[in-house]
């Protein structure tokens, strides 16, 4: 049963690292789906806190129970499984990727678009009830968003380091929301393809400063993004829904090496269809999502009855 086991969390692993590779789709949908979604996200938290309280307990010898407390309660035989699988296909998925980006810019950039609109669907169903401060607090980081996306690109050919660490910063927190993809925020900053370049490079240097900046926006940003979403649920997640399709500007197909838009070209009808595609893709996954967490909670209420009698 164990080996079962992991070999049932390895490919739930290897799911969410290769939908975790694609802008726009979401690999904490994809853990919600497979059933590990808190699994990962309390396992992370509890590793990321006991680490940062051993390394504190170098100082301080009260620091190292509590740090052992918070190593005791990360799940590892789920997620040192997870942890591979998605590592392995993070590899192997950057390798196919970077060279497709590079010969067909504009048609993966309408695939991407296509999944990000479709992706918008799952913070905004979040939200719940749309007041006129929801709609506002959208419209104010839709706005936001566009503009700053339309600031001269960064020369992503080569970042510099502090940049990476803080895209990974933010990037990681991505994983607490369902539909928000952490490699869209690297397209969006613009180091999304020297990050491929990295991990199929083997880049020790900058996939060092990628995890140290993920680890660091995992113990600070997560945690304030966790408290926000407990105790101001829907305007957070009507400023993620604004942020989100505000930034659909960096991935319009038709832009020039500057990142400024430009008018439709060529055969238009191929980047429609791949557009529509993306949409259908993630839209499937939503729908797959929707009836799973259902039947989850039908099977819950059916349990409470049960107690009951």
């Amino acid at each position: 049963m164990t080996a079962l086991r992991w070999l049932v969390d390895l490919i739930r692993g290897a799911l969410i690292g290769t939908v975790e590779i694609i802008p726009g789709v979401s690999g904490g949908t994809v853990a919600l789906i497979t059933g590990v979604y808190e699994t990962i996200i309390t396992s992370a938290g509890n590793l990321v806190r006991g680490v940062l309280l051993a390394l504190g307990g170098i100082v301080r010898a009260d620091l190292r129970p509590r740090a052992r407390e918070h190593l005791r309660l990360v799940r590892w035989g789920v997620l040192i499984p997870i942890g591979i699988g998605m590592l392995g296909a993070i590899v192997l998925a950057s390798a196919l990727l970077a060279p497709t980006i590079e010969e067909y810019p504009v048609e993966t950039r309408a695939v991407f678009a296509g999944l990000i609109v479709a992706s918008l669907v799952v913070p905004a169903r979040m939200v719940g009830r749309w007041g006129v401060r929801e709609v506002l607090l959208a419209l104010v980081a839709a706005i936001a968003a566009f503009l700053l996306t339309g600031l001269p690109a960064v020369d992503d050919a080569d970042p510099s380091l502090w940049l990476v660490a803080v895209s990974a910063a933010f990037a990681v927190c991505a994983l607490v929301l369902p539909g928000v993809s952490g490699s869209f925020v690297l397209v969006v900053i613009g180091i999304y393809a020297p990050t491929l370049d990295a991990v199929n490079d083997r880049d020790l240097v900058y996939l060092g400063t990628f995890v140290l900046g993920a680890i660091v926006g995992l113990a600070a940003f997560v945690s304030t993004l966790q408290w926000l979403l407990a105790h101001h649920h829907a305007a957070t997640l009507a400023v993620m829904t604004g942020l989100m399709a505000g930034s659909l500007r960096a991935l319009w197909p038709w832009q020039s090496e500057s990142g400024a838009l430009e008018a439709p070209t060529g055969d238009v009808l191929p980047i429609v269809l791949l557009f529509l595609a993306g949409v259908a893709a993630v839209s499937a996954m939503v729908i797959a999502e929707t009836l799973i967490v259902r039947r989850r909670e039908a099977a819950a209420a059916q349990d409470e009855v049960s107690a009951e009698r």
